[in-house]
């Protein structure tokens, strides 16, 4: 294997890693430090002409292959053992159209360049609550954010696509063109090639408030029991996820409440300001906060906010699930598991109404337009020894909440679940997906994914 690989770096021309050079170990480290995969070789792709190359020569040399864009993958999808990680990671370039209002973005980049791109025009589009998130990975998933009750799913703000498909051909996707496989992008993982770049509708969106409020983790059910009708009755502007935490010990926390288990809200507030006092009010006469923190801001200092209490290289473990409803049973659970097993363990519930119930369940690859709320139970610790600890933990939680969700996940918010987890979570989409996989790719490929399986005749 080694001389294919020196002639592919021939052909190439990028960076070509192998274990046995320095910058190895570096190359390798993703998101996720309970991931150890121990790739042949990674290429660091600069143009789609070298993604095709590295395609095409993993095709005739019958090297398995996985695509790497942010690293953030839960189960280290990003990386395969023994094989070839095509790394999208030199692939930054971001055109903002400000007359159209669109941008452009290759798939190297991070949220929060895309986000630092676009504030400068006053604007930006549906992303997560990580400015350190890949766009690849979390727009191939669907998904969703601060910005999702006023705009809906990153996938709703997709225009067009360009992918490398495992044929070698780049090919470009939209609403006219190869519609079929825009369609299963949207929401259909990385099953389907190698997507270069993506071109995304912006809004005007430039200062919000946000920020966080906790209140003591004795007063969860009474407010959670709260949150669940509330939320649905405000107008679209209003975001706030519900959480399950600790607070942590450093800045902008006071000293005298670092280490306090919580719950509480992460605000984004996108509408007139004068009326946030009236809304957050609402909030706080249900229980007293413990601390709250919200204001004023540029919207990709939300986006950043947390991006130090979660560093790359922690270990983690997340189970997720959609939620219709969140019954007097369910909330019984979550008080149940409150006390988070390490600093950084943490639970989410993040809104899915508002404009994404917009689209019906069939228009896109992603299936569960009904359910309210994404849900992720997220086991964090910087210390290795605490694997086994977060991991139980996040597990029996997601066991005793499954019964009352909707049965499937966000599929960025999966570890290796297997077939019917994946199944669960297209629901009625799945089949037509599998005619989508074998028409584009036959042979499964690109399997190193929340995998779905072309459909044999």
């Amino acid at each position: 294997m080694k001389p294919v690989m020196r002639d592919l770096s021939k052909e190439l021309n990028v960076e070509i890693i192998r274990p046995t050079d320095d910058n190895y170990d570096e190359a390798r480290k993703i998101y996720n430090g309970m991931i150890d995969k121990r790739p042949a070789y990674i290429a660091k792709c600069k143009t789609p002409d070298d993604v095709i190359t590295a395609v095409n020569f993993a095709q005739k040399e019958e090297i398995e292959v996985s695509i790497r864009s942010g690293g953030h993958s839960g189960p280290g999808l990003a990386l395969t053992n023994g094989g070839l990680v095509i790394d999208l990671s030199p692939m930054k370039d971001i055109q903002v159209d400000q007359k159209n209002k669109t941008v452009r973005v290759e798939a190297g980049c991070t949220w929060g360049d895309v986000d630092t791109a676009t504030h400068e025009y006053g604007m930006a589009t549906v992303s997560g609550i990580l400015s350190t998130t890949g766009v690849g990975g979390l727009t191939l998933g669907g998904g969703h954010g601060y910005l999702s009750r006023k705009y809906g799913l990153t996938i709703d703000n997709l225009i067009s696509a360009e992918i490398v498909l495992q044929n070698g051909k780049l090919v470009q996707t939209n609403e006219d063109e190869n519609s079929d496989l825009f369609w299963a992008l949207r929401g259909g993982g990385g099953n389907f090639g190698v997507v270069t770049s993506f071109k995304y509708q912006l809004h005007p969106v430039k200062n919000i408030i946000g920020g966080p409020l906790f209140w003591p983790i004795d007063q969860l059910e009474n407010t959670m029991e709260w949150y669940r009708d509330w939320l649905p009755q405000m107008p679209h502007d209003v975001y706030a996820f519900y959480l399950i935490a600790e607070v942590a010990a450093g800045d902008p926390f006071p000293k005298e409440i670092h280490g306090k288990k919580v719950c509480g809200l992460v605000w984004c507030y996108t509408g007139p300001k004068d009326q946030f006092e009236e809304i957050i009010q609402q909030a706080r006469d249900v229980a007293k906060p413990l601390f709250e923190f919200t204001g004023k801001m540029p919207y990709p200092m939300l986006q950043s906010m947390f991006d130090g209490l979660y560093p790359s290289g922690d270990q983690w473990y997340w189970k997720g699930d959609f939620v219709k409803e969140l019954s007097d049973e369910a909330i019984e659970q979550h008080v149940r598991f409150s006390k988070v097993p390490t600093p950084k363990s943490t639970m989410h519930l993040y809104p899915i109404d508002g404009a994404v119930h917009n689209t019906g369940k069939n228009e896109m690859a992603w299936n569960k337009r009904d359910a309210k709320w994404s849900m992720v139970i997220v086991g964090v610790d910087s210390d290795s020894k605490n694997a086994k600890l977060i991991k139980k933990w996040a597990q029996d939680y997601w066991k005793a909440l499954n019964p009352y969700t909707l049965g499937g996940s966000y599929i960025n918010f999966m570890m290796d679940e297997g077939t019917d987890r994946v199944k669960a979570s297209y629901g009625s989409n799945y089949e037509r997906l599998q005619k989508v996989k074998s028409k584009y790719d036959p042979n499964n490929f690109f399997h190193i994914n929340q995998n779905i399986t072309p459909k044999t005749s």
